[in-house]
């Protein structure tokens, strides 16, 4: 039968964490191949092979890997093996992880009590971030960061936290935790968090999280009065009642940085060294995309697709297709995503494998989804 059958398949560079898999549907049938590890003397405890259908439940798989004689045989993993998610309107979290400690440092150095299992541009948000009744990291809390992993244990986020407002975190406070963002960009361009600001004849904006702007944007600005460079804020207008200041990117330099046409030299410096009094409930800095103004159509390059579908960049420069068509560079995109995702478990036997390879593992994958299944 195949009136509504799907099938797709594809590869990917294995960077060690969970990888995340984005297709037009929810497949109920996986298959992987590791081809760098079949392609290379036998190694024990290295996955050569994987499948997974979805009577098996969520995050199960069986695999094929070396044991340590060295031999195939066949494996089951029981805890993140392969599974399958359909990310909706609302923001989605993964599980809670303490944390032991965050440095006074520029970028801050987070590390958990256990392996976070994160990999760079996954996006995190914080809690509990206090020391004391009055010391601690309160401020950074319910800001989504975007992570640069260091270490299993460690991961660094875009935030100046060596000022005198703050104290370096240690001893793995009570209720510290870090929790993953599961698909942070479900809509884009939107609003994020600046994390710095360098005025100048032109105004260069860094932010904790990707902005996925591109040249040509029209941005506006939110700005508390705590931070300092309120003159950005699009409203009030004084000159103009009613009419927003509106500024228009001019440079990318990555995922977190832009440079915007607004000549900021005589503004206020901004201000990241907010006190820890009055963090709950206090407002953020905020860059935001408004309008439709932007670049035209996406890129067509030697080789590309004709109709490239629009692209987010997590981290860097890295671009990540989105499953959606042909849209214009810059215009507002419903990133509404569904797929799969290869976990980092390991088999029963094979005690030490990890089922999506090790980083710089190539990974070649098949995906089913089948008209009828029958238990």
């Amino acid at each position: 039968m195949t009136e509504y059958s799907r099938a797709a398949k594809g590869r990917f560079t294995s960077t060690g964490g969970a990888q995340i898999v984005n297709l037009p549907f929810q497949p109920d049938f996986v298959r992987i191949m590791n081809y760098t590890t079949s392609n290379a003397a036998a190694t024990s405890q290295n996955v050569v092979a994987a499948q997974w259908d979805a009577n098996m439940g969520q995050g199960f798989a069986i695999q094929q890997g070396y044991n340590a004689t060295p031999a195939i045989i066949w494996d089951t993993v029981i805890a993140n093996g392969i599974s399958t998610f359909a990310a909706g309107q609302l923001l989605q979290y993964g599980p809670t992880l303490a944390i032991s400690g965050i440095t006074k440092a520029n970028p801050a150095v987070v590390t958990t009590t256990t392996n976070h299992g994160l990999t760079s541009g996954d996006v995190v948000v914080f809690q509990g971030l206090y020391q004391s009744t009055t010391t601690g990291m309160q401020q950074i809390q319910g800001v989504p960061f975007t992570v640069t992993v260091t270490g299993l244990t460690t991961f660094t986020i875009p935030w100046n936290t060596n000022q005198s407002n703050y104290t370096a975190l240690s001893g793995s406070p009570s209720g510290a935790t870090v929790k993953k963002v599961l698909y942070p960009y479900l809509y884009f361009p939107g609003t994020t968090v600046i994390s710095a600001i360098t005025t100048g004849s032109t105004t260069t904006i860094d932010t904790t999280d990707a902005h996925n702007f591109r040249v040509g944007q029209e941005v506006a600005f939110r700005i508390p009065s705590d931070w300092a460079t309120t003159q950005l804020n699009s409203l009030p207008n004084p000159p103009t009642p009613g009419s927003p200041i509106y500024g228009y990117v001019i440079a990318v330099t990555d995922y977190n940085t832009v440079v915007v046409n607004i000549d900021s030299t005589a503004y206020t410096a901004f201000n990241s060294n907010v006190t820890f009094a009055g963090s709950a409930g206090r407002s953020l800095p905020q860059i935001v995309a408004v309008g439709d103004v932007n670049t035209g159509g996406q890129l067509i390059s030697a080789g590309s697709a004709l109709y490239p579908p629009p692209v987010f960049e997590p981290i860097g420069t890295t671009e990540v297709n989105t499953i959606n068509g042909p849209a214009i560079r810059g215009a507002f995109v419903n990133n509404t995503s569904q797929g799969f995702i290869v976990g980092i478990g390991a088999g029963t036997n094979l005690t030490t494998s990890v089922l999506v390879g090790a980083a710089g593992n190539v990974i070649f994958w098949e995906a089913f989804l089948h008209d009828m299944s029958i238990p």
